[in-house]
């Protein structure tokens, strides 16, 4: 079914690759009972680690405190060792004379002389407190009275800054339990009653492997239509993070027999065997297939219904869980933490996960899929009401979605949407969230990098949100951000930006950025021509394809001006960045687009110059003497800020 197909061959009926793909669709909760009942309960493996190796282990069994700690009355202050009854009468007017005993007790070092009535000895902090002694007079209490003397006057309570043998840790307590996750705190407990070997629940060996003809590890150079794996480094990342030793074996070909014998080799010598992505054939993966060979019960679920992550495989051969992740990063990612970390941590003998949750207002409609509980990854920025959750809208496919995320909320099977307004619970991906010092959301551009620069070398975090002029106007209104940037040509007064002004914000003037027409050099369709010229020529080529813009966007509404009321080939592709659009010419997807000269040149393309836009910031007037936007200000002003804009073949303002 994998093999080679030619155009000749007729292909599987739809109903039945549907169904060798999906058997049966799983809820979440169904998938992962089912996934856990086949594997637990089940023995927790131990060992023995030295103590420098156990950071991030669970106990496997409790430790009984071999010593008490402190193993000896100690003193807690620098001072003298004293006996409380000579100093019963003490005072400022009636002060005690102590001869001083002729050796001094250090840390490490064992008294050898009692303390007798009228005597006292000097004693470090830690050192033991000698025979006869049962209270510490801090040095600063005391007065020389001569070669060999001191003076008090202050009385001294019984136990005074000592320490007692076993006050902190007594010989024969419990001084860990079964199951405790182990920190620099419970290091510390260990060393202190000597403990060098410690018993911990044996790391689950987990064998990582991408599947795809496509994929080239990092560090060697792409071919046409080749990919970086990310999933391998990142799922092996996420198992050390959760408890586990992951062992990356690297990307395999999609060849049934190269797999087989690889998820083989890989199952016989690990606890667990994850792998991401199926095969680029389009009949199906085949590693789903192999898994049916591998052991038993085989496959437990093969489609899940969440999004992202319908594709979601999880099996168990012979004891030991197989997991084969969506090909997508965030899918394959957001499903691992969801479905596979559960059981992973608790194979390593860790407690569950204790996510963080706060409670956010979603200022934008969400569109769902029924049938499927939807998770989508979400940025959080404070406005004026409190917490904002914007969708990152990346997609499935983009690794920054999960990366700059700092978290998700969930959709209901049953629902089709989220309202925009929505008070939302949203589940953080780290205990803590860090609301940005400084937020833009509008337009995107290149330059905003640049400008930015210098706030994140200050330590200040900035957080950009692309989503278009309009969509920006829309958050600087609902004071959902610092700036908006924005480049919006108003025809009536054939001016940028201010007339889309409203109450509360005020423009600051940013750059000028040349926007054109972008399309392979050497094409003699365009080269030459003017940019009315060469859409004209486009549009009266059948086969000539352009690349859009969002709507929202700037750039789409000079587009939709040179084009009228044209809807070419190639017009409902509408990418969301000037970085797409070039891509899209550069690989042959299209022939023409609009982009900006710094991107186009970039890209190595041809370009032909058409308006110079504003691309300015609008700023909520009430946000205007937060420190982070008055930072923002003066980079924006400043010579190095400007001097980099105009490097990167922008015209500062």
């Amino acid at each position: 079914m994998n093999s080679g197909m030619t155009n000749t061959q007729q292909p599987k009926n739809r109903e039945n690759l549907e169904q060798d793909q999906f058997l049966i669709i799983l809820s979440r909760e169904e998938a992962l009972a089912r996934f856990e009942a086949a594997l637990f309960p089940r023995p927790v493996p131990a060992e023995q680690r030295p103590l420098a190796d156990v950071l991030g282990c669970a106990l496997a069994e409790d430790i009984v405190a071999p010593i008490s700690v402190p193993p000896f009355d100690r003193s807690n202050v620098d001072g003298f060792a004293v006996r409380s009854a000579d100093l019963a009468s003490s005072g400022e007017a009636t002060p005690t004379r102590l001869m001083l005993n002729d050796e001094v007790i250090a840390c490490g070092v064992a008294p050898t002389r009692s303390v007798l009535s009228g005597t006292a000895t000097s004693i470090a902090t830690g050192g033991p407190v000698p025979r006869g002694a049962d209270a510490i007079v801090m040095v600063e209490h005391t007065q020389p009275a001569g070669p060999r003397a001191i003076e008090i006057r202050r009385a001294a309570s019984p136990g005074q800054f000592v320490s007692y043998a076993g006050s902190d840790i007594a010989r024969g307590e419990n001084l860990l339990r079964a199951g405790t996750v182990i920190g620099s705190r419970e290091i510390g407990m260990l060393a202190a009653c000597g403990v060098a070997q410690v018993p911990v629940v044996r790391r689950p060996r987990v064998a990582v492997m991408s599947t795809g003809d496509e994929l080239v590890q990092p560090g060697k150079a792409l071919r046409p239509a080749e990919i970086y794996d990310t999933n391998g480094a990142v799922v092996t990342a996420a198992i050390s993070e959760n408890g586990g030793e992951a062992v990356f074996l690297g990307a395999i070909a999609d060849d049934e027999a190269k797999l087989d014998a690889a998820m083989r080799a890989a199952l016989d010598s690990s606890d667990m065997l994850v792998l991401s992505g199926g095969t680029s054939k389009g009949a199906g993966d085949l590693s789903h297939r192999i898994i049916a060979r591998l052991g038993k019960p085989g496959i437990i679920a093969h489609g899940v219904a969440l999004k992202p992550g319908k594709p979601l495989c999880l099996a168990v051969c012979d004891g030991k869980p197989v997991v084969i992740l969506p090909g997508f990063p965030t899918s394959a990612m957001f499903t691992f933490h969801d479905m596979i970390v559960p059981v992973l941590r608790r194979m390593a003998g860790l407690p569950p996960r204790s996510d963080a949750k706060v409670l956010a207002k979603v200022p934008v409609r969400i569109a769902s899929e029924l049938g499927r509980t939807e998770f989508v990854m979400v940025s959080l920025v404070e406005g004026d009401g409190g917490l904002i959750a914007y969708p990152s809208g990346k997609g499935s496919g983009a690794i920054t979605s999960f990366a700059q995320a700092d978290g998700f909320l969930k959709i209901d099977a049953l629902a089709d949407q989220m309202p925009a307004g929505t008070d939302a619970e949203v589940t953080l991906f780290t205990p803590h969230v860090r609301v940005p010092d400084l937020v833009i959301v509008g337009s995107h551009c290149t330059g905003l990098d640049l400008v930015t620069a210098p706030l994140a070398r200050a330590g200040l975090v900035v957080r950009s949100i692309a989503v278009g002029s309009l969509g920006g106007l829309a958050a600087a209104r609902r004071g959902e951000c610092d700036f908006a940037p924005i480049h919006l040509f108003d025809e009536k007064t054939e001016s940028y930006n201010t007339p889309y002004l409203a109450d509360g914000l005020e423009l600051v003037p940013g750059w000028r950025r040349m926007q054109g027409i972008v399309f392979r050099a050497g094409d003699s369709r365009f080269e030459g021509l003017s940019a009315q010229d060469a859409v004209r020529a486009a549009l009266a080529d059948p086969v000539c394809i352009m690349v859009n813009r969002n709507q929202g966007a700037g750039t789409r509404i000079l587009i939709d001006r040179l084009l009228a009321d044209s809807r070419p080939d190639g017009y409902w592709n509408q990418p969301r960045s000037h970085n797409a659009v070039a891509a899209a010419v550069a690989q042959g997807r299209a022939d023409w687009g609009m982009t900006i000269a710094p991107v186009a040149h970039a890209a190595g393309l041809g370009f032909i110059p058409f308006a110079e836009e504003h691309y300015d910031f609008a700023l909520v007037t009430a946000r205007k003497q937060r420190p982070a936007v008055q930072a923002f200000l003066a980079a924006l002003a400043s010579e190095d800020g400007r001097a980099a804009l105009t490097g990167a073949g922008f015209r500062p303002a």
